[in-house]
């Protein structure tokens, strides 16, 4: 008797002890990762919450919690996920070329390389919004001009930059700049306060449709003549922004421009199981994650693969043994 005693006893202990200690510990093993974005109007900040509302439907398999965060853009999302400020980030694919070459930002901090690649997402395309009592019909028309390039450390300033220069425009001299943030610009050109904008953004947009629908009229300027651009640059290519998304837009045909992709980035210190856990729920869920926003709808697995510059980190690339998708991959 005194042996089943004993025995039960220590049954009762294990039990207890797996009730109290058991739930704490899986609890402590949490990993929470933050995702960088962008403005709350932009297309960047439901992509990163697209992203966190699948991996965290899985919390209980791989114990990650996915947060997203509000940020400044390409230029801050890269610096904070090199920093360890950040564990991923969503970048134009142009500034992760120059990120991972040492360009632009990074000149002087030499190339980035501990970048990497996870995927890529949506095509951005620069984005001309222009009043129409401004007397602006082309981007030659922006000389003399208030023009809202960009805040620094934003991708779209160096878009707008480059698509200045391509049309032989000193953005110094030849336009009054103003670096204002992308969510800021519908309220300043409806204001009055600025004459256009650019911005580069997937469509449809929430700041480009805020521009639209005041009282005052505008359209979308074209960008054209891009030769010689796009053999500077690799990262862009043509693209069009299509005019049903803006029915108040005073433009009556789709409206030819140039753009990049967005991409979804990490750092090689990431640990591999995160990083193939997020890319995994992504992909395994792909017909799901097309319907969380209109600019997702022409996706194809194959071309998630594509515009990367930065290595694939190895989390990712292991889901993409596995899956088969690793063919489509042009070699690093």
């Amino acid at each position: 008797m005194k042996r089943r005693g004993f025995l039960a006893v220590l049954v009762a202990l294990g039990f207890l002890f797996v009730t109290i200690f058991v739930p704490h510990q899986a609890q402590s093993k949490t990993i929470f990762v933050t995702i960088g974005t962008g403005g709350i109007t932009g297309v960047y900040y439901p992509t990163g919450g697209a992203i966190a509302k699948i991996v965290n439907k899985k919390r209980d398999v791989y114990g990650i919690r996915c947060t997203v965060e509000s940020t400044g853009g390409s230029v801050f999302n890269i610096n904070a996920v090199i920093a360890g400020d950040l564990d991923f980030g969503i970048c134009q694919s142009d500034r992760q070329y120059q990120a991972w070459n040492g360009l632009a930002e990074w000149k002087d901090k030499g190339p980035q390389k501990d970048l990497r690649s996870v995927f890529s997402i949506h095509p951005e395309s620069v984005t001309l919004v222009a009043a129409d009592d401004a007397g602006i019909k082309t981007i030659q028309d922006l000389r003399g001009k208030r023009v809202n390039i960009g805040n620094p450390g934003s991708g779209q300033r160096q878009n707008a930059i480059d698509a200045l220069e391509n049309a032989g425009i000193d953005w110094k001299k030849d336009i009054k700049a103003e670096s204002a943030k992308a969510a800021e610009a519908p309220g300043l050109l409806q204001d009055g306060r600025i004459d256009a904008f650019f911005y580069t953004v997937g469509h449809p947009s929430g700041a480009i449709k805020e521009a639209t629908a005041g009282k005052r009229k505008v359209h979308f300027v074209p960008i054209t003549g891009l030769d010689k651009l796009l053999k500077k640059y690799p990262y862009y290519a043509k693209a069009v922004i299509p005019i049903k998304f803006y029915p108040n837009a005073t433009n009556k045909e789709d409206v030819p421009t140039f753009g990049v992709k967005a991409t979804f980035v990490t750092s090689a210190k990431v640990p591999d199981n995160v990083v193939y856990a997020i890319t995994k729920e992504v992909f395994e869920n792909f017909d799901y994650f097309k319907t969380l926003h209109p600019a997702y709808s022409i996706l194809t697995k194959q071309s998630m693969l594509e515009g990367l510059t930065a290595p694939f980190h190895p989390g990712a690339l292991k889901y993409y043994k596995e899956s088969g998708l690793i063919k489509y991959i042009k070699k690093q």
